[in-house]
């Protein structure tokens, strides 16, 4: 991200990034492929209490993983040992790989699981959005033995060149990267009413530009690349079958982005170890617009349930 420190933005950046610290999460910037790659993330410390489960947070397409996390992870840090990546390209995290898909983007993960949990532990993981996509790949590259419980949140994993079509004609544009990577405040102000139910009805200009400055100009031409590298829809490189592993789908019931119809589709192909749940009155972002049902969600699921005491 830039360095200036005039504007809204960096005000909350800071604002973020103190709410992961006081979660108890400390920055680690990890060297992966012989210092070819380095993904940067927030992990539990040393020391943390090893009773506590794993659970992996990966973000969606846009601003960093404190800008998308930030309100889950003090409720999930007293439960679990939290890691907490910035993918590849967003947030700090480099390589010089040249491959730009999601599968790539879970290898990486991959690499700094091993890199940061003990061994033998297991994980599990959430993702949301392009996240989704990568927790799908990461649930199937590291198997059940290694990864326990997957959460597919507001990510359509059957995406297909007609839901980009469908995409571009609610966006108002001609390419998926000028929805997705806003260079205006008036296709930031248009990529914020499709992504949220209930969008800032006025958002002045200034902190739109303040905003595209800060959040969506670093790596921009690798973040164009991983947009047309999602192998999703190409039958050639990818399918969809049922994971190993429980999964929960969740999804906001007024999801502009990946439409609700989509959450009933994505959930069938994942088979009988999947089921879903809906958020409504969220967008595309339920963890940000109920965060309360969002963790409620996330902890009934991923959290074994009560012994009883009788």
């Amino acid at each position: 991200m830039p360095s200036s420190t005039l504007g809204i933005a960096p005000l909350l950046d800071a604002f973020f990034r103190r709410r992961f610290a006081a979660a108890g999460l400390v920055q680690e910037s990890v060297p992966l492929d012989g210092g070819a790659t380095t993904v940067h993330c927030w992990r539990f410390p040393p020391g943390a209490s090893e009773d506590l489960p794993v659970l992996v947070l990966l973000h969606g397409f846009g601003p960093p993983a404190t800008w998308q996390w930030f309100r889950q992870v003090g409720a999930l840090s007293r439960r679990f040992r939290l890691v907490v990546p910035n993918l590849l390209f967003f947030g700090g995290s480099r390589t010089s790989d040249k491959e730009r898909s999601e599968a790539r983007q879970a290898e990486a993960v991959a690499q700094l699981i091993r890199a940061v949990v003990p061994a033998g532990g297991r994980v599990s993981v959430v993702g949301t959005s392009y996240g989704g996509f990568v927790a799908y790949h990461l649930a199937r590259l590291l198997g059940a033995e290694a990864v326990e419980r997957v959460v597919i949140a507001s990510s359509d994993l059957l995406k297909g060149d007609a839901d980009d079509r469908a995409l571009l004609r609610r966006g108002g544009a001609d390419r998926v990267e000028d929805v997705m990577l806003p260079g205006t405040p008036e296709k930031m102000r248009r990529l914020m009413e499709l992504a949220y139910h209930r969008p800032r009805r006025f958002a002045p200009g200034f902190v739109l530009r303040d905003l595209i400055q800060y959040l969506y100009t670093d790596n921009i031409e690798e973040k164009k690349e991983m947009i047309k590298a999602i192998t999703l829809g190409d039958k050639d490189k990818f399918q969809l079958t049922p994971l190993p592993q429980q999964v929960l789908v969740l999804w906001g019931e007024n999801d502009q982005i990946f439409p609700i119809e989509k959450a009933f589709q994505v959930t069938r192909q994942l088979g009988a170890t999947a089921r879903l749940e809906i958020l409504k009155n969220t967008g595309h972002m339920p963890q940000e617009e109920d965060a309360k049902r969002f963790n409620e969600a996330l902890l009934n699921f991923l959290l074994p349930a009560p012994i009883s005491s009788l």
